[in-house]
Protein backbone atom coordinates (compact mmCIF):
# COMPACT_ATOMS: atom_id res chain seq x y z
CA UNK A 1 0.00 0.00 0.00
CA UNK A 2 2.77 2.54 1.12
CA UNK A 3 5.00 1.73 -2.45
CA UNK A 4 2.06 1.80 -4.45
CA UNK A 5 3.06 2.27 -7.81
CA UNK A 6 7.02 2.34 -7.15
CA UNK A 7 9.56 -0.24 -7.95
CA UNK A 8 9.38 -3.24 -5.81
CA UNK A 9 12.58 -2.69 -2.92
CA UNK A 10 12.93 -6.53 -3.05
CA UNK A 11 13.45 -8.58 0.86
CA UNK A 12 15.70 -7.15 3.20
CA UNK A 13 18.94 -7.47 3.07
CA UNK A 14 20.31 -9.94 6.08
CA UNK A 15 21.71 -8.76 9.15
CA UNK A 16 25.82 -8.37 8.54
CA UNK A 17 26.94 -6.64 11.94
CA UNK A 18 28.09 -3.84 10.07
CA UNK A 19 25.21 -1.11 11.59
CA UNK A 20 24.54 0.43 14.59
CA UNK A 21 21.21 -0.15 16.97
CA UNK A 22 18.73 1.98 16.92
CA UNK A 23 19.46 3.73 20.17
CA UNK A 24 22.54 4.66 18.64
CA UNK A 25 20.92 5.68 15.70
CA UNK A 26 18.37 8.04 18.38
CA UNK A 27 21.65 9.46 19.48
CA UNK A 28 23.17 10.37 16.33
CA UNK A 29 20.09 12.08 15.51
CA UNK A 30 20.09 14.27 18.34
CA UNK A 31 23.96 15.29 18.01
CA UNK A 32 22.80 16.14 14.37
CA UNK A 33 20.27 18.20 15.75
CA UNK A 34 22.46 20.07 18.64
CA UNK A 35 25.09 21.10 15.38
CA UNK A 36 22.49 22.04 13.40
CA UNK A 37 21.37 24.46 16.09
CA UNK A 38 25.37 25.41 17.11
CA UNK A 39 25.57 26.11 13.61
CA UNK A 40 22.38 28.92 14.02
CA UNK A 41 24.06 30.65 17.04
CA UNK A 42 27.36 30.44 15.16
CA UNK A 43 26.17 32.10 11.68
CA UNK A 44 23.11 33.24 12.41
CA UNK A 45 22.48 34.57 15.91
CA UNK A 46 25.09 37.64 15.12
CA UNK A 47 23.16 38.69 12.47
CA UNK A 48 20.02 39.51 14.60
CA UNK A 49 22.12 42.38 16.28
CA UNK A 50 20.94 44.45 12.92
CA UNK A 51 16.90 43.81 13.98
CA UNK A 52 17.98 45.40 17.39
CA UNK A 53 16.02 47.95 18.62
CA UNK A 54 16.24 50.16 21.99
CA UNK A 55 13.68 49.72 24.65
CA UNK A 56 11.08 52.19 24.70
CA UNK A 57 9.28 52.09 28.48
CA UNK A 58 5.50 51.83 27.51
CA UNK A 59 3.37 55.24 27.96
CA UNK A 60 0.93 56.09 29.39
CA UNK A 61 -1.23 56.26 26.07
CA UNK A 62 -0.41 51.62 26.69
CA UNK A 63 -2.23 51.02 29.85
CA UNK A 64 -2.70 47.14 28.71
CA UNK A 65 0.37 44.60 29.59
CA UNK A 66 -0.20 41.13 27.17
CA UNK A 67 1.21 38.29 27.97
CA UNK A 68 2.01 35.22 25.68
CA UNK A 69 3.71 31.45 26.38
CA UNK A 70 5.80 29.86 23.46
CA UNK A 71 7.16 26.88 23.69
CA UNK A 72 10.11 27.44 21.12
CA UNK A 73 8.39 26.40 17.84
CA UNK A 74 6.38 23.12 19.00
CA UNK A 75 2.41 23.10 19.09
CA UNK A 76 0.93 22.75 22.80
CA UNK A 77 -2.34 23.66 23.62
CA UNK A 78 -1.50 26.54 26.25
CA UNK A 79 0.39 28.66 23.51
CA UNK A 80 -2.97 29.85 22.68
CA UNK A 81 -3.51 31.53 25.98
CA UNK A 82 -3.05 35.09 26.51
CA UNK A 83 -3.06 36.83 29.37
CA UNK A 84 -3.36 41.09 29.42
CA UNK A 85 -3.05 43.40 32.72
CA UNK A 86 -4.01 46.53 33.60
CA UNK A 87 -4.25 49.09 36.14
CA UNK A 88 -7.43 50.50 36.68
CA UNK A 89 -5.91 53.96 37.83
CA UNK A 90 -3.70 54.24 34.47
CA UNK A 91 -6.80 53.74 32.35
CA UNK A 92 -7.03 57.54 30.42
CA UNK A 93 -10.31 59.44 30.31
CA UNK A 94 -12.42 58.02 33.36
CA UNK A 95 -13.91 59.46 36.39
CA UNK A 96 -13.28 58.35 39.99
CA UNK A 97 -16.86 57.10 39.83
CA UNK A 98 -16.51 55.14 36.31
CA UNK A 99 -13.05 53.89 37.91
CA UNK A 100 -15.14 52.48 40.70
CA UNK A 101 -17.88 50.97 38.20
CA UNK A 102 -15.17 49.45 36.22
CA UNK A 103 -13.45 47.39 39.34
CA UNK A 104 -17.21 46.09 40.55
CA UNK A 105 -17.80 44.84 36.82
CA UNK A 106 -14.30 43.22 36.93
CA UNK A 107 -15.53 40.99 39.83
CA UNK A 108 -12.98 38.82 41.26
CA UNK A 109 -10.45 39.38 38.19
CA UNK A 110 -9.81 42.58 40.60
CA UNK A 111 -6.82 42.53 42.74
CA UNK A 112 -7.23 45.13 45.22
CA UNK A 113 -3.48 44.99 46.82
CA UNK A 114 -2.07 45.74 43.34
CA UNK A 115 -4.96 47.70 42.05
CA UNK A 116 -4.64 45.31 38.63
CA UNK A 117 -6.85 44.13 36.65
CA UNK A 118 -5.90 40.44 35.47
CA UNK A 119 -8.18 38.53 32.46
CA UNK A 120 -7.09 35.61 30.04
CA UNK A 121 -8.42 34.01 26.96
CA UNK A 122 -8.06 30.20 25.73
CA UNK A 123 -10.70 29.59 23.80
CA UNK A 124 -9.69 30.56 20.37
CA UNK A 125 -7.10 28.43 18.05
CA UNK A 126 -4.41 31.21 17.65
CA UNK A 127 -3.51 33.85 20.42
CA UNK A 128 -4.38 36.89 17.71
CA UNK A 129 -8.26 35.63 18.10
CA UNK A 130 -7.86 35.41 22.08
CA UNK A 131 -5.83 38.99 21.90
CA UNK A 132 -8.57 40.35 19.87
CA UNK A 133 -11.35 39.10 21.96
CA UNK A 134 -9.68 40.55 25.53
CA UNK A 135 -9.29 43.58 23.72
CA UNK A 136 -13.08 43.86 22.63
CA UNK A 137 -13.77 42.78 26.15
CA UNK A 138 -12.01 45.56 27.34
CA UNK A 139 -13.57 48.24 25.39
CA UNK A 140 -16.87 46.90 26.31
CA UNK A 141 -15.73 47.11 29.83
CA UNK A 142 -14.59 50.92 29.72
CA UNK A 143 -17.92 51.62 27.33
CA UNK A 144 -20.20 50.31 30.33
CA UNK A 145 -18.47 52.17 32.87
CA UNK A 146 -18.66 55.50 31.28
CA UNK A 147 -22.34 54.72 30.99
CA UNK A 148 -24.23 56.82 33.40
CA UNK A 149 -27.42 55.51 33.20
CA UNK A 150 -26.26 53.45 36.00
CA UNK A 151 -23.06 54.19 38.31
CA UNK A 152 -23.41 51.80 40.66
CA UNK A 153 -22.96 53.94 43.42
CA UNK A 154 -25.31 52.01 45.36
CA UNK A 155 -23.39 48.60 45.13
CA UNK A 156 -20.55 48.17 47.61
CA UNK A 157 -17.35 46.53 46.57
CA UNK A 158 -16.78 42.86 46.92
CA UNK A 159 -13.16 41.20 47.87
CA UNK A 160 -14.14 38.26 49.62
CA UNK A 161 -12.06 36.52 46.29
CA UNK A 162 -9.04 38.25 47.43
CA UNK A 163 -7.08 36.44 49.93
CA UNK A 164 -3.83 38.84 51.11
CA UNK A 165 -0.81 36.89 51.31
CA UNK A 166 1.30 37.71 54.95
CA UNK A 167 4.63 38.35 54.54
CA UNK A 168 6.59 37.38 57.33
CA UNK A 169 9.59 39.64 58.46
CA UNK A 170 12.68 38.13 59.92
CA UNK A 171 12.93 39.17 63.71
CA UNK A 172 15.33 41.52 64.25
CA UNK A 173 16.28 39.27 67.48
CA UNK A 174 17.83 36.42 65.03
CA UNK A 175 20.12 38.09 63.49
CA UNK A 176 23.30 37.15 64.04
CA UNK A 177 25.33 40.28 65.45
CA UNK A 178 28.94 40.15 66.73
CA UNK A 179 27.48 40.86 70.47
CA UNK A 180 24.86 38.25 69.58
CA UNK A 181 27.92 35.67 68.65
CA UNK A 182 29.78 36.76 71.82
CA UNK A 183 26.72 35.74 74.07
CA UNK A 184 25.96 32.85 72.12
CA UNK A 185 29.67 31.35 72.55
CA UNK A 186 29.65 32.25 76.55
CA UNK A 187 26.42 30.53 77.02
CA UNK A 188 28.04 27.51 75.33
CA UNK A 189 30.87 27.45 77.04
CA UNK A 190 28.84 27.55 80.51
CA UNK A 191 27.01 24.98 79.35
CA UNK A 192 30.30 22.70 78.43
CA UNK A 193 31.31 23.60 81.56
CA UNK A 194 28.18 22.71 83.90
CA UNK A 195 28.52 19.40 82.07
CA UNK A 196 31.58 18.53 82.83
CA UNK A 197 31.11 19.34 86.69
CA UNK A 198 27.72 16.88 86.81
CA UNK A 199 30.02 13.80 84.91
CA UNK A 200 32.59 14.55 87.72
CA UNK A 201 30.47 14.39 90.23
CA UNK A 202 27.76 11.42 88.32
CA UNK A 203 24.70 13.14 88.22
CA UNK A 204 25.21 13.82 83.96
CA UNK A 205 22.75 11.76 82.86
CA UNK A 206 24.22 9.66 80.01
CA UNK A 207 22.01 8.45 77.10
CA UNK A 208 24.18 6.18 75.36
CA UNK A 209 24.96 4.58 79.08
CA UNK A 210 21.15 4.02 79.30
CA UNK A 211 20.86 2.39 75.85
CA UNK A 212 23.61 -0.05 76.86
CA UNK A 213 22.32 -1.25 79.97
CA UNK A 214 19.28 -1.68 78.55
CA UNK A 215 20.25 -4.00 75.98
CA UNK A 216 22.00 -5.60 78.67
CA UNK A 217 18.69 -6.40 81.18
CA UNK A 218 17.32 -7.55 78.60
CA UNK A 219 16.94 -11.39 78.00
CA UNK A 220 18.10 -13.28 75.43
Amino acid sequence: FWNMGEPSMGEDEPWQGDDVPSKAHRQLEQMREIRHYARLTAWELPLLHKLAKPFEPPTNAMPLRFRYTTYMGELHPASRKVVVEFSVSDMPGLTQLQKDKLIKLVGARYNPDRGIVKMSCENYETQTQNKRYLGDLIQNLLKEAKDDTDTFADVPFDFRHHKPKVFHHFPQQWILTPQRKRMLEQRRQQKLLSDQYRAQEGTLVDGQAIVEKSFIAIPA
